[in-house]
């Protein structure tokens, strides 16, 4: 089986056939499928949230067997995770991907459950302490996309969850929780 690092890659990643769109409707429904988990679980476990079109991205191409997704494949695909509510185009020019491997309820319902183990409730903590704190180490909410974190917060914070605080830079942007 290959691996990219770590990350252990599903049979179909050596057919060359999966690396082309396929005409016929029912294969390219399961082609389409395959990717999309793979592009999820890949992303998941290398904590990657922005795909672009036009770079470089390891799963694109499978240099063993020499094969390479067109870009019409590339946008089949991250159109697909759209379409299901799992990506989301961050540019006009569709160019880059935003990645969410957790829909933005989901991330809200990690940040509650993170909250609540770490005693956070009626305090008060920045937005990058969620990030990069020593709570949220070895949590999914370590390393987290900026973006992603504050769309989370917002609908935390629209259901009366939390009250966001602006501060002078970026860095010393607060949260208080109510839950």
């Amino acid at each position: 089986m290959q691996k990219l690092g770590e990350f252990k890659l599903p049979h179909f990643f050596s057919y060359p056939p999966y690396f082309t769109l396929q005409p016929v409707r029912d294969t390219r429904e399961k082609q389409v499928q395959l990717w999309k988990e793979l592009i999820i679980d890949y992303c998941r476990a290398q904590k990657i949230f922005v795909i672009g079109l036009e770079e470089d991205f390891p799963l694109f191409s499978n240099p063993v067997i020499e094969r390479s997704l067109s870009h019409e494949a590339r946008v089949a695909f991250l159109s697909a995770l759209i379409s299901d509510g799992r990506a989301e185009w961050i540019d006009k020019g569709h160019k880059k991907c935003l990645i969410l491997w957790h829909r933005i309820q989901d991330w809200a319902d990690l940040i509650v459950q993170f909250v609540r183990e770490n005693g956070l409730e009626d305090n008060v903590v920045t937005i990058e302490e969620i990030r990069s704190g020593t709570e949220s180490r070895g949590t999914e909410l370590y390393g987290m996309d900026r973006t992603v974190l504050m769309r989370a917060l917002k609908l935390l914070e629209h259901k009366g969850k939390l009250a966001i605080f602006k501060g002078t830079s970026t860095d010393d942007e607060g949260v208080k929780f109510s839950l």
